[in-house]
């Protein structure tokens, strides 16, 4: 019995650490360009050079996290059935 409660109060603070981050902070890097809002590649010597802007942020390096974009889809549908 003692794990179960272990398991629930680990569950419950991952939980309520997720959503305390997307509150404070909804916006998190991008997966594709790794927040530098774009994409890199080589040139033929194998240097480095600046690729084409990513198209998943806009080049903003910056993506709403899964957490935030439910809670404003939740508080959307929630808003417009109580008009």
């Amino acid at each position: 019995m003692t794990l179960l409660l272990l398991a629930l109060a680990c569950l419950t603070v991952v939980t309520l650490g997720y959503a305390g981050l997307c509150a404070v902070q909804p916006f998190g890097p991008c997966r594709a360009c790794h927040g530098i809002g774009f994409q890199t590649t080589t040139d033929r010597k194998g240097r480095l050079k600046r690729g084409k802007d990513c198209r998943r942020c806009k080049a903003t390096g910056h993506r709403i996290r899964t957490g935030r974009h439910l809670y404003n889809a939740w508080r959307r549908t929630y808003h417009a059935g109580t008009r």
